[in-house]
């Protein structure tokens, strides 16, 4: 027996349809814990604890950093079952992936258009309809094949799906819709969709493939702080060319080149919310191998999903909590339980920015406030200090490389940003067996809960305690950093992982 939680924003979203009590509030899963698993009792124990837990997100917004949007990303990181997924969201925020995934040829949206009642072709003459889908269940029964094929791809509750006239009638736009929003006739229809949903099985979207043999190499000219410098890129460039690999290095603008190759490498800063996401979800809908991969970096770059990930998984951190905005309570609460100093961090914050540190309670408030206005949910973690953290490289499970980062001078952090300016600390680079155990064990858990891509996971070591601080996708690839031990066979082994996915590929 499955356990299901429908969520809402507020209890009052769902008052038009029976009490259930499976319907929580956003705030009410956001602090649901093992201990409340634990109070289950029966099959439904088992079924929350094993992770066969369905959620429906029903939050009013869905848009980054949302209460909606974390509500799917902590479902994910719980191992939850959760419609809409983060990638859903992703791609139905920005045209341009959308349609990569989305197959045109499979619809004949004028000959649907043709079976419209008069009314509804009076619509169309000006140039604009709007369909609206539950469940993939479509108000215009015209429609029923467009509303399938769309849900199957984007699975979402409830979206209006717009088509404009151009030559010919296309889609434009598909717009998730709030719950609170629908009239009488809607919430009928709704209900009735949904009930239909719950009782079958949920289906992942068809992929598409499409191969080629050459690796191309994402770089930013502009990026102040990029992942890899031009030496690292030459050395990458030079060990490619002696396994028969082709480079080419590509820019942001080159989204529309990515299916000419067999391989993408990202080698800028990436993030949700920008670019680089978008040629992660390009390379997977052409079928191009990439590293990294859209979920990648989608877990990586929250530090919300993170803490909820590794916490659930019970991977050692830091004492780490999450607050919410509005919440004032929470922060004296924060403090009575990590006490000062506290570090504060937004979610998706790189390279130390968006983290400060508060070392009272007045502080607490102050940076809490202005960390608040860029996301509606914060990291309060115990605040650790030591002398270096480790940085230990893992590829496809396995630890490749190990750094020590020492922290910048006079600084908390390994990098300490003044102004226009940034300082950074020193390294030291060394073989694998050189590092503690119980540091590259931690490592290598941490990272295999994200996948089987390339991380940098930086740890503290304080004694016999060891504390995961994050895991980073896209790591830092620097010529006599990170390279300094290995040298060219770093991106040997790198090119070798590539090699081999092609090849399973290609076999398949």
């Amino acid at each position: 027996m499955s356990q299901l939680f429908i969520v809402v924003e507020k209890l009052s979203d769902w008052s038009p349809y029976y009490p259930s009590e499976d319907v929580i509030t956003f705030d009410t899963y956001l602090n649901l814990s093992e201990a409340s698993a634990m109070a289950a009792s029966g099959d439904d124990r088992r079924a929350v604890m094993a992770g066969r837990t369905r959620v429906v997100n029903l939050c009013r917004s869905y848009k980054y950093l949302s209460r909606g949007y974390y509500c799917s990303l902590l479902a994910e990181a719980r191992g939850h079952h959760v419609i809409p997924s983060v990638k859903t969201l992703n791609a139905l925020e920005r045209k341009a992936v959308f349609t990569l995934s989305f197959d045109f040829e499979e619809l004949d949206l004028d000959q649907a258009l043709l079976t419209l009642k008069s009314d509804t072709t009076q619509e169309a003459s000006k140039r604009k309809l709007v369909v609206r889908s539950y469940f993939g269940v479509t108000n215009l029964p015209e429609f029923k094949t467009l509303g399938e094929i769309i849900f199957e791809q984007f699975p979402c509750p409830l979206v209006d799906i717009e088509l404009k006239y151009k030559n010919g009638w296309m889609l434009s736009a598909v717009k998730p819709m709030r719950l609170n929003q629908l009239d009488d006739e809607d919430e009928t229809a709704f209900a009735s969709a949904f009930d239909a949903f719950t009782k079958k099985l949920w289906r992942k979207p068809k992929a598409r493939k499409q191969f080629r043999y050459d690796m191309a190499v994402l770089i930013n000219p502009d990026e102040k702080m990029p992942p890899s410098d031009a030496q690292a890129m030459k050395r990458l460039h030079k060990v490619a060319k002696q396994k028969g690999i082709a480079i080419d290095f590509i820019g942001p603008r080159d989204l529309n080149r990515v299916p000419e190759y067999d391989m993408l490498f990202i080698r800028e800063t990436t993030a949700i919310n920008h670019h680089t996401f978008r040629f992660a979800k390009k390379a997977e809908a052409e079928g191009v191998i990439v590293m990294d991969d859209s979920a990648s970096i989608m877990r990586c770059t929250n530090k919300v999903f993170l803490a909820d990930l590794l916490h659930h998984h019970k991977v050692p951190t830091p004492k780490t909590l999450i607050l919410s905005k509005g919440h004032h309570a929470q922060l004296k609460s924060a403090a009575e339980t990590l006490g000062f100093p506290m570090v504060l961090k937004i979610p998706d914050g790189s390279f130390s920015r968006g983290v400060m540190k508060a070392e009272n309670h007045e502080q607490l408030v102050e940076r809490s406030e202005v960390l608040f206005k860029q996301s509606a949910l914060l990291l309060a973690q115990e605040f650790m200090y030591t002398d270096y953290d480790w940085r230990i490289g893992v590829l496809n499970g396995k630890p490749i490389y190990a750094c020590k980062y020492f922290m910048a001078r006079d600084h908390w952090q390994i990098y300490k940003h003044e102004g226009s300016s940034t300082a950074t600390g020193a390294w030291d680079t060394m073989a694998i067996h050189e590092v503690p155990k119980p540091v590259v064990q931690a490592a290598v858990k941490a990272a295999n809960l994200i996948g089987r891509g390339l991380y940098g996971v930086d740890v503290k070591q304080s004694g016999n305690r060891v504390a995961i601080i994050e895991v980073n996708d896209n790591p830092s690839l620097e010529s006599g950093v990170e390279d300094k031990f290995l040298g060219h066979e770093l991106y040997g082994i790198i090119l070798d992982e590539f090699i081999r996915r092609a090849e399973l590929k290609h076999a398949s």
